[in-house]
């Protein structure tokens, strides 16, 4: 067997966690930097598979399989291809920002109620969901994909329910009620599209006698795996619905603005930028792996339901008053356009998704967790409270527009390699359907600019007077993302050239072809 590193690279953040949260309650501080400790050695493992892994070789690399439950099949299987490895390597660049940026968040408060929020809980329960999020890039078994899917639930509700955001304007009891009420919602759309996958997972155990997600497509390429169409069909409804909740996809996406809105900045982050990608990337790995006649199938229905989210999730971010609500309808936006990208059944729209998921996850990291230092500063999340920063903070102002200027995808950026992939990708099959796509690009230069102007320009407000800039800390936090942001923004070849292999594998399962691009003859004779 050859070194486990996978497991390895899970299995830090997981034991890392129990020594956390057994750290003496007195010492928070310890338990602070036994977090980020482990967080760093996780981006090193991260690191290591991403220099493992060889982009010509096998669709599935530094595979793992070992016997869990013999009787019915179950094994402990792992295996990345490139977009695995994309995006493990993006869970363990973030989880250490999280942190760092998250630092204060879950210290005790003075206040009347002397109200004791568990610091080793905190950081426990975010190295916790990394080890899940990794090990469900990493899973090859469906049912071991199924669990981890349905456990990283359990954390995220405390983190969310348990950890709310310190800036809110009612009181604590009615801050508390919100945060339960976003915390349930979250874990009520979830766990329904969980339940309705297990049906779907045992499903695909009584049509295909194993949840090897290898060997299904194996049969299913040589033809000893038959499947009735209407049987394919039903089955890709059952795992895409529970991906479209996660994703979040409309109409299934109510769920996200309010646990964004009550969750801390660092959390909403681990939300939008982590978790959530479990749901995009299994919709590339198992919908289009698994049942691609059904994925084909069900396109234009998810087309339509894409343009939605990318019109109605921008639209709703122009109109919201509070900064957190607008970068969760943003994130919406940025979902639809990832969606799109899966089935608009291209190598450009398929690449572009992957790259969008990366890309997404960096620029709203760094809008969101500067907006949680200027938030933190005002105690507020009212865009009509903010006015002038610029004047008095301008590093935060600076790096504010920068995060917001990411999330428009302004060329020389990240963001916007992977929209124009998309895009592209788009056109070249569905050319209305890229057409209406490109509404979203000018709503987000409309929410993002005038969410700046409303906050960091005019006159400066007396509440925001004596307001301080960025402190150590918080440049640690926000100088790298946005160094990355630069860098993938003018070099995005280190991404790409491990992705496009496993989407051309994406593309044969589904076997399709890119549109042959459709040139008009000129006539050289006439031309003269």
């Amino acid at each position: 067997m050859s070194f486990p590193l996978l497991t390895l690279t899970a299995a830090v953040p997981a034991v890392g966690a129990i020594l956390t949260a057994a750290v003496p309650a007195a010492r928070r501080t310890a338990a602070k930097w036994v977090a980020l400790t482990v967080s760093l050695v996780t981006l090193v493992l991260a690191g290591l598979v991403f220099a493992r892994f060889e982009p010509g070789g096998d669709r599935y690399q530094l595979v793992e399989s070992h016997s869990w439950i013999r009787d019915f099949g179950v094994r402990y299987e792992l295996g990345v291809d490139g977009i695995g490895v994309a995006l493990i390597a993006l869970t363990a660049l973030l989880i250490p920002f999280i942190i760092l940026a998250g630092w204060h968040d879950a210290d005790p408060l003075e206040t009347s109620s002397k109200r004791w929020r568990p610091t080793q809980g905190f950081f426990a329960l975010i190295l916790m969901v990394e080890a899940m999020v990794i090990l469900s890039f990493e899973a090859t078994d469906v049912f071991l994909f199924y669990i981890l899917f349905e456990a990283m639930l359990i954390p995220m509700y405390f983190l969310i329910g348990g950890f709310g955001d310190r800036a809110h304007s009612g009181s604590d009891e009615n801050a508390a009620a919100q945060r339960s009420y976003a915390a349930v919602k979250f874990l009520l759309y979830n766990l329904v599209g969980g339940l309705i996958m297990l049906a779907a997972v045992i499903g695909l155990y009584v049509v295909a006698g194993n949840f090897s997600l290898t060997e299904i497509a194996e049969a299913r390429a040589n033809g000893t795996l038959e499947m009735a169409s209407s049987t394919e069909k039903w089955l890709f409804l059952g795992f895409f619905f529970a991906f479209a909740v996660k994703a979040p996809l409309w109409p299934l996406h109510t769920w996200l603005p309010n646990a964004m809105g009550e969750a801390t900045a660092p959390v909403a982050v681990l939300i939008t930028a982590v978790v959530d990608k479990v749901g995009t990337f299994a919709m590339l790995r198992f919908c289009l792996g698994l049942f691609p006649e059904a994925s084909k199938w069900a396109t234009p229905a998810i087309i339509v339901l894409a343009l939605i989210s990318i019109v109605y999730g921008a639209l709703l971010a122009v109109g919201q008053r509070d900064i957190k609500r607008l970068v969760a309808y943003a994130s919406i936006s940025h979902f639809g356009f990832i969606i799109l990208g899966i089935f608009a059944m291209t190598s450009q729209g398929q690449s572009g998704a992957t790259l969008y998921m990366v890309n997404h996850g960096i620029s709203t990291a760094a809008l969101m967790l500067v907006a949680g230092f200027l938030i933190s500063r005002r105690g507020s999340r009212l865009i009509a409270d903010y006015g002038g920063v610029q004047k008095v903070a301008p590093v935060l102002a600076g790096t504010f527009l920068i995060g917001g200027l990411a999330t428009l995808s302004l060329p020389g950026l990240a963001p916007f390699v992977s929209e124009f992939l998309v895009l592209v990708g788009t056109f070249a099959r569905y050319p209305v359907a890229g057409i209406v796509a490109t509404t979203g690009i000018v709503l987000a230069a409309l929410y993002v600019l005038v969410l700046y102007q409303r906050t960091m320009t005019g006159p400066v407000k007396e509440e925001v007077r004596a307001m301080p800039d960025l402190r150590p800390r918080e440049l640690a936090v926000v100088a790298p993302l946005i160094a990355v942001l630069l860098f993938l923004g003018v070099f995005p070849k280190p991404l790409t050239d491990v992705v496009n292999p496993a989407v051309r594998h994406t593309m044969s399962d589904v076997q399709r072809t890119d549109p042959t691009p459709e040139v008009p003859v000129q006539n050289v004779e006439a031309a003269k």
